[in-house]
């Protein structure tokens, strides 16, 4: 077991190694998924190396975990004062969602459905829409939409660095014509909601790790509960339940980062869409390289059309930021973060320009990163799930 364990942390972490040298321009999902579909494909790795390493079990249950730490992130004063990138972000998903219904004579009806939330979120919607699609026996369904989430950053940061470079210059130039109007950065800089201290913060030496994960556990076996006995997915009222005790201030936000067990939990949601990627043959290789295309090529050009010729756009009030904010729903936090500060430096001369810069392109960049992978791609895969 400690040998496999070793085997895919060391693929794992090969990946992120590879994707800090990069600057995040190389995914290192990417190269993570690239590595085991080769090692599937040559019999270098066992098909169960999962299961060999003992990860099977963790992640079967760490989703839910994941999910409501999630939902403690949500802070729903930010996504009130950035309402204009929050529904621009919406509105991209919807897009998206059309365009991969369009492709369905093309790719089939399992394909696009599994696609549609992955397309839309993170690795928890890929981890939903994967496990759904295996156990209804749509092995080669499943083994796109890991695709799907592997290449999605590789597709989707050129889009978001061109045109945030693009938006970039245009506020170094007005700021050097003295005609910029700086937008107030409002990440980090919010309004105090209440100088009454929260429930949790009054109690903070009480909170351990240990007290921190039984939380977490206990919502995660309410959602589950819920999840049978409504037509509500367990995902969603993990999302659901985890942004409103944190709202009420009776839980930590970032509650599994408290707990120290965030990076174990992430690597098990991580872990458990690999065994799908066992079941690829060479023969269906092409296949699925020319659904992918398809899926990113009809999204692309039907973004462009909807949100970068029409007037949809005016929404955030520029062609170039709503066409960067349109591609989050790809990359998520903290690749919008990252991609924000690398299109700052690279583009600003001196201190004074990179600020302008990060002040216009990173409220909007991480809102939009964040509305739509830690939330709303949840809701729509525990929606399309249900269409399998």
């Amino acid at each position: 077991m400690y040998y496999y364990l070793f085997i895919c942390l060391a693929i794992f972490g090969l990946g992120d190694f590879l994707g800090t040298l990069t600057k995040a321009k190389l995914s290192s999902v990417f190269v993570s998924l690239i590595l085991f579909l080769i090692g599937f494909m040559t019999g270098i790795l066992p098909a169960d190396i999962i299961e060999l390493a003992g990860l099977t079990a963790l992640g079967k249950w760490s989703s839910a975990f994941i999910i409501f730490h999630m939902g403690t992130m949500i802070n729903i004063r930010e996504l009130l004062d950035e309402w204009r990138t929050v529904l621009l972000a919406v509105i991209s998903m919807i897009i998206a969602i059309i365009s991969t219904i369009l492709v369905i004579p093309i790719i089939g009806k399992e394909a696009a459905m599994v696609s549609i939330p992955i397309l839309n979120g993170g690795i928890v919607a890929t981890k939903i829409m994967t496990e759904v699609a295996s156990g209804k026996g749509f092995a080669l369904a499943a083994a796109l939409g890991t695709i799907v989430y592997a290449v999605q950053k590789f597709f989707g940061t050129p889009f978001a660095s061109y045109f945030g470079l693009k938006e970039a210059e245009l506020i170094v130039k007005d700021l050097k014509e003295n005609k910029n109007k700086k937008v107030e950065n409002k990440i980090g800089n919010l309004e105090e909601e209440s100088k009454k201290m929260k429930f949790y913060e009054k109690h903070d030496k009480y909170y351990g790790n240990f007290v921190c994960l039984g939380i977490t556990a206990f919502f995660a076996w309410i959602s589950s509960i819920l999840g049978d006995h409504t037509p509500i997915s367990y995902s969603i009222w993990a999302l659901f339940l985890g942004a409103i005790v944190s709202y009420l201030g009776l839980v930590p936000e970032r509650v599994l980062d408290r707990a120290k067990a965030s990076g174990l939990l992430n690597m098990a949601v991580f872990a458990s869409i690999i065994p799908s990627l066992a079941t690829i043959k060479l023969a269906d290789l092409a296949t699925l390289g020319l659904q992918t295309t398809i899926i990113f090529v009809s999204l692309f050009i039907v973004l462009y059309i909807l949100i970068g010729i029409l007037p949809i756009w005016k929404i955030v009030g520029s062609r170039n930021l709503a066409l960067g904010i349109s591609v989050a729903q790809l990359l998520g936090f903290p690749a919008t973060y990252l991609i924000s500060h690398e299109i700052a430096n690279a583009v600003a001369q001196n201190e004074e320009e990179r600020q302008a810069i990060l002040d216009v392109l990173m409220p909007r960049y991480v809102v939009a990163g964040l509305a739509t992978v830690t939330s709303i791609s949840i809701i729509i895969a525990g929606i399309f799930e249900r269409f399998l």
